[in-house]
């Protein structure tokens, strides 16, 4: 009988503490692509170069790259419910000055301090989630929170683009605070701490090890991929370096401390392994499409910034709506009756992405973007469970830090990669004509966007081949106690 009660209380908790998570972490992922159409205002109000202006995303991906490791160790020192607070007052205060921000320079500091609340609400929700459900239950509860990320950054340009059409670009910021105050004192009611706390020892050598590494990792292609600095530039690549060195010093330490920072003996776990990579190379071939697309579309088709925003909206409403209908198709099915054909359309849609010209008609390239989403939704949340899934208890915090910091870093190479590959197209082209008219300009960009889709093409295929593979697997605990 105690069992039973104990049983249903944990029921009863299960909902408030979802909702809790669900509603700070959307309007703090929500910023991470807020702000991209506000930047011409940004520098038109402040005063400051494209180069300066891109630190405001730059500078938020860098920290969330950096932190998200240390929320490893962070989730066994501190319980949810003050992790949660402590990451939401951080976003909220971080908001605050940057709706108040007389100068470009407090705009950053408000934006530094919004992606530290960020970078540690993503591995606190899907920590949660693996130890709140059972591994049979999990696929709906991760697909509640693929819709949080995929959904939130989606509609972050169209909303963007309203709010600074009808207001001004500080209201991006004050539309966001008093749903970031009610998330707080929702959560400060209903949200229970259910992980345990064994406060490991704590290695300063593998924190700085690990900031150095992937903030290095993040911080060079992040500028690569802006364009003003280029691959040719030394803090390009000697910061890559630093942070590949410094990588490898990290993972060398990890497999030796007794209390690692993160456990690398988590890809000991087959499928974990399996689902990481194929995870970052869905995200590379995501990007492909997510940072190419708004430039064709602006570019080659002559729409407005608002208006190619709105293009791409469908796709991450449908996004949205598909990954809980895919997590519990998950939890009945398992993986592969999604992942397959998830990779197959991944697939036909990249190879259909290659064929687009300047000809190609918005409503195609509205389909097209709502199909990648489908396949993406499909691919995602399910490959992350079934790979977390496949993890002891005590490998929870340190699997949901390896995937979120690794999906941080191959965004990262994703934009610098596919960036690069579209100025060179174009360069080629260009050089292969000696013109420069309006109608070579837009061939130009189309020849640069269909080598990028090119080279997402061959990502997507071996996304696919890595779905043939995938296999249902539950944690070695639950296998002994069943």
């Amino acid at each position: 009988m105690a069992g039973a009660a104990n049983s249903k209380q944990t029921e009863i908790k299960k909902a408030p503490i979802m909702i809790s998570l669900i509603i700070g972490a959307f309007f703090a992922i929500l910023n991470e692509t807020l702000l991209n159409v506000a930047f011409t205002d940004l520098m038109n109000d402040l005063q400051v170069s494209t180069a300066t202006v891109q630190w405001l995303s730059t500078g938020f991906l860098l920290v969330v790259g950096i932190l998200i490791p240390v929320t490893a160790l962070l989730l066994q020192w501190f319980t949810t419910r003050q992790l949660f607070l402590g990451a939401m007052t951080l976003f909220t205060i971080g908001t605050v000055i940057c709706g108040i921000a007389p100068t470009f320079s407090f705009l950053l500091i408000g934006r530094l301090i919004q992606a530290s609340g960020t970078g540690l609400l993503i591995p606190v929700m899907m920590n949660t989630v693996l130890v709140l459900f059972p591994p049979d239950k999990r696929g709906g509860a991760m697909g509640m929170i693929g819709l949080v990320i995929m959904f939130a950054p989606a509609i972050g340009p169209t909303l963007s683009g309203v709010i600074v059409e009808s207001l001004n670009w500080r209201w991006l910021f004050f539309i966001v605070i008093p749903f970031a105050l009610f998330s707080i004192a929702f959560a400060a009611l209903y949200l229970k701490n259910i992980t345990d706390i064994t406060k490991p020892k704590v290695d300063i050598t593998s924190i700085i090890l690990s900031t150095v590494g992937f903030g290095g990792i993040v911080f060079g292609f992040s500028s690569a991929g802006e364009g003003s600095h280029g691959w040719a530039s030394p803090e390009v690549y000697l910061t890559i370096i630093a942070g590949a060195i410094a990588l490898i010093l990290f993972v060398i330490r990890q497999l030796r401390l007794e209390d690692p920072l993160l456990d690398m003996r988590a890809f000991l776990s087959p499928m974990f392994s399996l689902a990481t990579v194929l995870v970052i190379i869905v995200m590379m071939t995501m990007f492909s499409t997510m940072i190419i697309l708004p430039l064709f579309l602006q570019g080659g088709l002559a729409l407005s910034a608002f208006v190619a925003g709105l293009a791409l909206l469908p796709g991450g409403i449908l996004n949205g709506f598909i990954s809980p209908l895919c997590g519990r198709i998950f939890d009945k099915f398992g993986p592969k009756v999604l992942l397959i054909p998830g990779g197959a359309l991944l697939v036909i849609v990249m190879w259909l992405f290659t064929n687009v010209t300047t000809s190609t008609s918005v409503f195609q390239f509205i389909v097209l973007h709502s199909l990648l989403m489908i396949a993406v939704a499909m691919i995602m949340m399910p490959a992350q469970t079934n790979g977390l899934n496949q993890l002891p208890r005590k490998y929870y915090p340190h699997g949901s830090a390896i995937i979120n910091t690794l999906v941080q870093v191959g965004g990262a190479i994703g934009i610098a990669l596919f960036i690069s590959i579209l100025a060179s197209g174009q360069a080629r082209y260009l050089s292969s004509v000696g013109d420069t008219t309006a109608n070579i300009e837009a061939a130009a960009l189309t020849a640069g966007v269909q080598s990028t889709f090119s080279i997402g093409l061959i990502f997507a295929i071996l996304a696919f081949i890595l779905t043939l593979f995938m296999k249902r697997t539950v944690a070695p605990e639950e296998v002994t106690e069943q």
